[in-house]
């Protein structure tokens, strides 16, 4: 793998990831006087799977909050398709192509699965209140057209047989998939997965981790994630970075961070919480 290539790199079964589409330039991030993250600088490119690792506390979550631009770093710059990006309100940086999931889940408990889902078009959807309100002519047209690529979606991710079910009613691991859905229903160029195998049984890790691989094949969607179970991220990634302190302590494939000293004592130390 020839990770410093600007044209991208080819992976060991053969996959083709592309240029650089986010760069973080020696972000910074403090809380008060406290730094959760510390001059930290890497790259996510077109096609490949990025995982985000690092013991409680690292500074992951801060991470990926500056990466969907909740978060904007007080040194360092985001860089986004080669350009510099400006500080975002969260529908400006769902403009632009950058969805995500929660570690702690975030959907609407009493509506269904299929209008959580269709939440999720909302940035997609040009009508105005007017049209909608009326519903008729423009409105009903993109109506269909979004809850077509919705049920696409839910046929996708296999939840058919729930998708008029009330969220609440639904156990931990089909909410998980759910938000999924939703975050897929946005046609991310960039999905960020905050923790997507928390509180999963094995099943359902399996499930997760194939629908994660299949939304990367065939979708062609870029990836970041962060998780704890580093069986699934060996398994997963491309590359990986590696978080402990709010500091970078490695980033490369996933076999050259395994055998990381530095990585290795990080994780065989005591928790940072």
């Amino acid at each position: 793998m020839n990770a410093m290539n600007p044209e991208g790199y080819v992976t060991a079964d053969g996959r083709k990831i592309g240029g650089v589409l986010m760069e973080m330039k020696n972000i910074t991030l403090r809380f008060g006087g406290v730094k959760a993250i510390t001059d930290i600088s890497f790259d996510i490119r077109e096609g490949e799977i990025r995982a985000i690792i690092g013991p409680n506390g690292a500074g992951k979550s801060s991470m990926l909050n500056v990466i969907s631009g909740f978060y904007v770093p007080q040194e360092g710059e985001v860089w986004f398709h080669g350009k510099k990006r400006a500080p975002m309100k969260p529908y400006q940086v769902a403009q632009q192509g950058i969805a995500r999931t929660f570690q702690n889940i975030a959907l609407f408990e009493g509506m269904s699965v299929l209008d959580n889902i269709m939440t999720g078009r909302l940035t997609l959807m040009k009508s105005g209140l007017m049209d909608q309100a009326m519903w008729w002519g423009r409105a009903q047209r993109e109506e269909t057209e979004h809850r077509e690529k919705v049920e696409k979606i839910i046929d996708f991710l296999e939840i058919q047989h729930i998708r008029k079910t009330p969220v609440g009613r639904l156990p931990y691991g089909l909410k998980k998939r759910v938000e999924l859905a939703r975050a897929l229903a946005a046609e991310p160029k960039l999905l960020l997965l905050d923790e997507p195998m928390a509180g999963m049984n094995v099943e359902e890790k399996e499930d997760m981790c194939r629908f994660i691989l299949d939304v990367n094949d065939e979708f062609g969607t870029t990836i970041t994630l962060i998780e704890h179970d580093m069986g699934v991220v060996m398994d997963l990634s491309d590359r990986v970075v590696v978080m402990d302190y709010g500091k970078k302590i490695g980033d490369g494939p996933p076999d050259e961070v395994r055998s990381n000293p530095d990585v290795i004592n990080a994780y065989l130390g005591v928790s940072h919480d």
